[in-house]
């Protein structure tokens, strides 16, 4: 039997581990666009600050490790298209530049979620650091010189990249829409976030809209034109959040549900379609306290979803219980 993943971070890897460790038997593939599998993303914004050097110090597991423990994992290849009458996925190799067809049996999608970059003119030359190959260029830019960022979003990963640019020295403004930072937060909590992080050396605009990221004459960003004016800027980031990446599952007519998310059963099983699984970021979570379906974006979601994607994949009968919306960050 072969099992084919799509993802290669937390939820693609850990369903591949459990079920190469159900049963050795098992041809498991793994396909990821980037170099990296298993990495940690929480840590990404505390590489970008210089809080340590080595990317690898991100990743939990590399892909020759994973290939030792029997798993064949391609790195940058990027799946373009499932066909699940024919059980087959079109993936286009990046390094030889060319597009190969892969049968499976069973299938696990974990393609994650992809930034949200707000609706304006320059959007496209802001920078993300979702992946360990973005943050190396996010942090190669910033080594390049400029002294001027600013970030787009004061949730909590807007925060903890404000946090690490001014560690690096630099001047830190943080532009958000609505009235508060950290918008999870009770009003009289979140003062106090907007405080620690005033008191590290962040400046906030509030209530305040982006209206353009303006550019210099090579297609860099040189400043922010808000409601209240304009930024100086040498770097601007966003952290606006992200939105599940279904558009492989989608068009290959697998369920989306009101959350924009995947739709899956307690066993992460696709809705309607035999021995199709889907976990992590792109799926959607039974909220326990709230009983409704909900898309949270966390790795620990994603590590046990995974875990039963795989092992349900291998033959086994495990269920995920749903989440309680915990989550947890540092500021300043």
């Amino acid at each position: 039997m072969r099992l084919a993943i799509i993802g290669g971070d937390a939820a693609g890897m850990s369903a591949a581990s459990a079920a190469k460790r159900r049963d050795k038997r098992i041809d498991v593939v793994a396909f990821e666009r980037g170099p990296y599998t298993s990495y940690s993303a929480c840590g990404i914004p505390y590489f970008v600050g210089g809080l340590f050097d080595d990317a690898d110090r991100l990743i939990s597991r590399s892909p020759e490790e994973h290939r030792a423990a029997g798993i064949d994992v391609r790195v940058r290849s990027e799946v373009r298209a499932i066909d699940l009458d024919a059980r087959v996925l079109t993936v286009y190799d990046r390094s030889e530049r060319r597009e190969t067809r892969e049968g499976f049996d069973e299938l696990v999608v974990a393609t994650g979620a992809v930034a949200s970059a707000p609706p304006i003119p320059g959007a496209e030359a802001t920078e993300t650091a979702r992946t360990v190959d973005a943050a190396e260029r996010f942090r190669a830019g910033l080594e390049r010189g400029g002294g001027r960022a600013v970030v787009i979003g004061a949730g909590y990963i807007g925060l903890e990249m404000a946090e690490n640019l001014v560690d690096r020295g630099m001047a830190v403004t943080v532009v958000e829409q609505g009235d508060q930072v950290m918008g999870t937060l009770d009003r009289d909590m979140a003062a106090h976030v907007h405080d620690g992080a005033e008191a590290h050396g962040v400046r906030f605009l509030m209530s305040t809209a982006v209206e353009e990221i303006l550019l210099d004459d090579a297609g860099h960003p040189r400043g922010v034109r808000t409601s209240d004016g304009e930024l100086a800027a040498d770097h601007v980031t966003v952290g606006t959040g992200a939105r599940p990446d279904v558009r492989l599952g989608k068009d290959a007519g697998l369920e989306v549900g009101d959350t924009g998310a995947l739709r899956v059963d307690d066993h992460q099983r696709c809705t309607g379609v035999d021995g199709v699984y889907a976990a992590g970021d792109c799926v959607e979570s039974h909220h326990r306290v709230l009983d409704a379906p909900v898309n949270v974006q966390l790795g620990t979601h994603a590590n046990k979803q995974g875990k039963i994607a795989g092992v349900n994949a291998a033959g086994g009968d495990v269920r995920f219980p749903g989440i309680v919306g915990t989550a947890a960050s540092k500021v300043c």
